[in-house]
This record gives structure tokens, C-alpha cells and sequence, in this order.
């Protein structure tokens, strides 16, 4: 799969959001990439999917403004070893890009753990 199809699975993803998250999102950008930097494979090991890099809006004060986007990351080839058919590589794409938007929310690994969603 290209970057160019990966990227509208991505896309679509975020706009199978239900408005209420849709219209939340604030200062965010999502990327792909093919795989993990060797510096994110060190910290977060090889089978990285996804990565949210910024400040969680749960922890945004009135010190925030001028800030860099926060940033999400998707791995399309990391993602691709998981998935055989389209149907799975579109559902794990969401699901994936699901997981890094509950981050940018302030949701913990821990508690999607917890909750059973991860």
C-alpha cells in the first residue's frame, strides 16, 4: 500500500469520529511514516504502531499558546505486518489512530488497559 492510500485510510478513520471528539481535536497533526526512527524503536520497541507526541489536552493551561502541533504518527508498515486483508488494514488503522486521538484526550495506556479498550 502506498503512503497516498494509507494516509486516506487514516483520514477516513478520523472522520468516523463521532462529532463530539471530531470537534475537540485542537492543535494536532497526524503523519505516516513508514516505520519507526531507530530512537523510537529503542524507547517504545519494534512493533510500534502508533505514536502521540504533545501536550494531552487534559494538561493544557493558560500557559499553552503558541505551541507546536501536537503530533500523531502512524507506522504503515508496522501496521501492514498485522493485517492480511484490506477490510483488517482499515480496521486496525482506526483502531490505531483511535488509540493515539484517546492520548491526545489525556487517556493513559494504563487506563485504556483498565478499560479493556487496549
Amino acid at each position: 500500500m502506498t503512503n497516498s492510500e494509507f494516509e486516506k485510510l487514516a483520514e477516513a478513520a478520523l472522520k468516523s469520529l463521532p462529532p463530539f471528539f471530531r470537534e475537540k481535536l485542537d492543535n494536532i497533526v497526524m503523519i505516516v511514516r513508514a516505520a519507526p526512527a531507530p530512537a523510537q524503536v529503542r524507547r517504545f520497541g519494534r512493533g510500534l504502531m502508533g505514536l502521540y507526541e504533545g501536550v494531552p489536552l487534559l494538561n493544557r493551561d493558560t500557559g499553552y499558546s503558541a505551541m507546536m502541533p501536537d503530533k500523531i504518527t502512524l507506522f504503515r508498515k508496522n501496521i501492514e505486518t498485522e493485517c492480511r486483508t484490506a477490510a483488517e488494514m482499515e480496521q486496525e488503522v482506526r483502531h490505531v489512530v483511535m488509540h493515539e486521538i484517546a492520548h491526545h484526550f489525556g487517556t493513559t495506556d494504563a487506563r485504556l488497559k483498565q478499560e479493556g479498550i487496549y
